[in-house]
This record gives C-alpha cells, structure tokens and sequence, in this order.
C-alpha cells in the first residue's frame, strides 16, 4: 500500500509533473499498491482525519490548502499521502526531492511552470540547498519569486508572479529543518509506525491487488515480522508469494511464509542481517558498548547514516540499543536475542516484541 518504491522521479532527483488521470494510469499499468484515495488509506488515523478537514475546509471556502509537512521514518506513506492530496484537490502534481534543488535557479523554474491548483511534491525537503530554500519562503508566503539577473554592483533583482499552489514537504529529519522553512507550512503531521493489525489490512489490500493467495495466519505473520512500517510489509509480502510459488503451492500460509522469511533472513522480531549485524558488532566486538555510530558502522561495513537511520530508530524501539553520551550500547534484551549473557551493568531489557501480534 505505501510503498515508496514505484517511480516518481523524486528517488533520483528527476522531476516528473503528472495528472490525476496520469497518475492512476500509471498506478494501474505498474500495479501500484499505493491508495488513491483518502479513504484507501489505512492506519494514521489521526493525520488522516486532520488532513481531512484541512484539504475539505479549503475545497468548501474555494482557497488554496495551506502547505502540509510530512514527517517520520521512511516507508510510512509520506509519499502516497501527498499524491492523495493532489487527488483530492484534482490537481496535477510536481514531484522533485531536496538534493536535486542545489540552486535557485532550479527551483525557480520548477515554481515558474507551476499552474494555479497545482501539488509541489519535495521528498527529504531538509536536504534542499539554503539558497533554494530562501527563495521558498518568499513563494510559499507571496507566491513570487525574485530573481537574481547579473553579478556584483551590477545585479539586479526582477519579481516573478507564481501560481497560487500547495507545497507539501516530506522529510525523515525533522529536526533538520530550519525554523523559518517549518513555520511557513499550515498543517504538519508526524508519522507513526504502524499497529499489527493495520499491517494486517495493509497486507490484505496489497495481496488483493497483486492476486496473491494470502491466509490469515500468513497474515499476521508477515505483519509480526515487519517492524511497524507498510512499505516493509508489501516487500515482504512480494518475496513471500515468490517463495510460495516457486515451492509450495502458491497459498501464503504460516509455515510458507514462515519459511520464506527464513530464506530471506528477516527473523521473528522483524531484525534482518544488517541489524543482527549492528547488535554482534556491539555485543561481540565492543562487549555491548557505548561505541560511536562511525566506529560501529566501520565495523558492519556500512556508512554511517545508513546504520543511525535504517537500523538505529528500530533498535531503539525494540528496546535491543540504547543511545547514552558517550556512545551506543546493546540492552540485556539484545544480549538474549543473540543467545549471550549479558554483563552485570548492561542496560535494563525492554520488550522486544513491540510489533508482535
């Protein structure tokens, strides 16, 4: 269902402008499990209903939605919630992301060709260049852009009317963002992870569309296993039907998908070999810690940012690592998970079946 990976352009920084028409077409011809609809939409009951009443309230007085900031983990539907807006206003959409605005120039052209009612989509909004993100603040409260013509004593500055249209801003860092950007959005929501059972209505929806033989029992295991995020559970949910295909009988059961996540490394709290990885590194190498995320992401062969934010905000809310001052550390919840025992000192064990059914 939220799954971010069908292609929109803001993955690699392209720039893709789509209509409503265009867009389900392309749903369809892809089999995207994306909603359409708000409706559709399952789980962040609570952003849905403020979203609702943000984009209705606008619709009814005639105006223009205020601009809508999307914050939270990767996977959770930031994505598919701005295409819903777009759908909901019947507005055509431009998605771009915060890397490819490197200059002023790029985003000037972008807002230039914008027509009135239209989406501007930017994914990792907090990684947009700081002169690009200057020249935002006068669109997004004016709906004019200055441009800059010529260099030194000799520039001059010409204003160009825009198009009224609506931002929407998605971003993982939140606290990355400058205070100025945040304060120019009217509506911001934070995404959660998501309940076993919401997971559970993902995961049917998406076997529906993609005609996949689903029992309830591989339901809930899948769900179980997919730490708390809809775009895990439909690449999940993909690699089990391949695997109950090509050896069992093409039914999603508990055993075949059991099985399946067997094959494909995800264990029975959702950990896949990059986070067993973390967890060995920390117990084994530095005897559960504190070590600093750079020396702990040399030690997995990783980079530094995919460890602190792939692994790190899952870890932590499995109670299996703890951020402290000087560095991370592995709980005795950890220590268990790995069948080791753990010192005297280690931190307190938190429950680490947080996404159990």
């Amino acid at each position: 269902m939220h799954d971010d990976s069908p292609a929109t352009g803001a993955g690699d920084g392209a720039d893709v402008t789509l209509s409503p028409h265009q867009v389900s077409s392309e749903q369809d011809v892809e089999n995207s499990l994306r909603p359409r609809k708000l409706d559709d939409f399952v789980g962040q009951p609570r952003v849905r209903e403020q979203l609702q009443l943000v984009l209705h309230g606008a619709l009814g007085r005639g105006e223009q939605p205020d601009h809508v900031l999307f914050s939270g983990p990767p996977g959770l539907g930031k994505t598919s919630l701005a295409m819903i807006i777009a759908a909901e206003l019947g507005a055509a959409i431009r998605v771009t992301s915060g890397p490819a605005l490197e200059r002023p120039g790029d985003l000037a052209a972008m807002l230039s060709n914008l027509t009135e009612g239209d989406v501007l989509f930017i994914d990792e909004i907090h990684r947009i260049a700081r002169p690009a993100e200057e020249m935002l603040y006068l669109a997004m409260e004016d709906y004019r852009v200055d441009v800059v013509v010529g260099k030194g004593p000799g520039a001059t500055s010409i204003p160009l009317e825009i198009a009224p249209f609506t931002l929407v801003g998605a971003t993982t860092r939140s606290g990355s963002l400058t205070g100025p950007l945040r304060d120019r959005f009217g509506f911001t929501a934070h995404m959660e992870f998501y309940a076993p059972s919401e997971l559970e209505e993902v995961i049917r929806r998406s076997a529906g569309i993609l005609h996949v033989d689903l029992r309830d029992d591989g339901a809930r295991e899948i769900a179980r296993r997919c730490r708390g995020t809809p775009r895990i559970a439909n690449r999940l949910l993909r690699r089990v039907r391949d695997y109950a295909e090509v050896r069992a009988d093409g039914v999603v059961t508990l055993e075949v998908a059991r099985a399946a996540l067997e094959v494909y490394d995800v264990d029975e709290f959702g950990l896949d070999r990059l986070d067993r990885a973390v967890l060995g590194a920390l117990v084994r190498s530095f005897n559960g810690g504190p070590v600093g995320i750079s020396t702990l992401a040399v030690a997995v062969g990783e980079e530094p940012t995919t460890v602190e934010e792939v692994c790190e905000p899952y870890l932590v809310r499995a109670g299996m690592l703890a951020r402290t001052p000087r560095g991370r550390v592995a709980t005795v919840a950890a220590w268990h998970h790995l069948g080791a025992v753990p010192p005297p000192d280690t931190p307190g064990e938190a429950t680490p079946s947080l996404f159990d059914a």
